[in-house]
């Protein structure tokens, strides 16, 4: 295959994100959401919320980062993010999707995404912390606009998302302040347990 057809391959196999759905509903609680659609608000969410960073960002390589975070689940599927028994065998599952998936672009351009994905997951850089932030603020705005909604489904603990979020503050104190006050009005509110 030349580089073109390599190219074609790859965005053909990634229209498959949008039959990937979340667990998270929409914010008017209609429906839940799939990763293509999580990925795009994310990608808006870079540049519209950048200056609120910790560290300076090259936004453009965050918003990569985060249109290809989930193209991985195309394979792996989406893992609840509170799924406990799901959660054990995600990493492995992950990675041979991110074998398969990237593997179809021309050289250059597979090491490059690939290495963007790795380093979401590895959250050692500016982009990679705010990125991350982005990916678990985004579903407490859905939870919260939805009324709770996948938090009552699935009986999720107040605990739990802050556990889940332990690291959220690194990409923006601001924003993980603002989490905070939705997480506890969610639990006033009784969508959340307070456990």
């Amino acid at each position: 295959m030349t580089d073109f057809e390599k190219q074609i391959s790859f965005i053909m196999e990634l229209d498959k994100i949008k039959k990937i759905n979340r667990q998270t509903y929409l914010s008017d609680a209609s429906r839940k959401e799939n990763d293509a659609e999580h990925s795009w608000h994310l990608a808006l969410m870079a540049f519209v919320l950048a200056e609120y960073a910790n560290e300076k960002i090259d936004v453009l390589k965050t918003m990569k980062m985060v249109l290809l975070h989930d193209v991985i689940e195309i394979d792996a599927g989406d893992t609840y993010a509170y799924d406990a028994e799901g959660n054990k065998t995600k990493r492995d599952r992950e990675q041979k999707a991110a074998d398969r998936i990237f593997g179809l672009l021309p050289e250059a351009q597979a090491g490059e995404y690939r290495g963007l994905w790795d380093e979401f997951e590895a959250m050692e850089t500016a982009e990679a912390r705010f990125a991350n932030m982005l990916d678990k603020v985004q579903p407490l705005l859905l939870n919260d606009a939805s009324g709770g909604k996948s938090w009552e489904e699935h009986g999720v603990k107040k605990s739990q998302v802050l556990a889940r979020n332990e690291r959220t503050h690194e990409g923006s104190e601001q924003l993980w302040a603002y989490a905070k006050e939705l997480i506890e009005r969610n639990v006033q509110a009784g969508h959340l347990l307070d456990v």
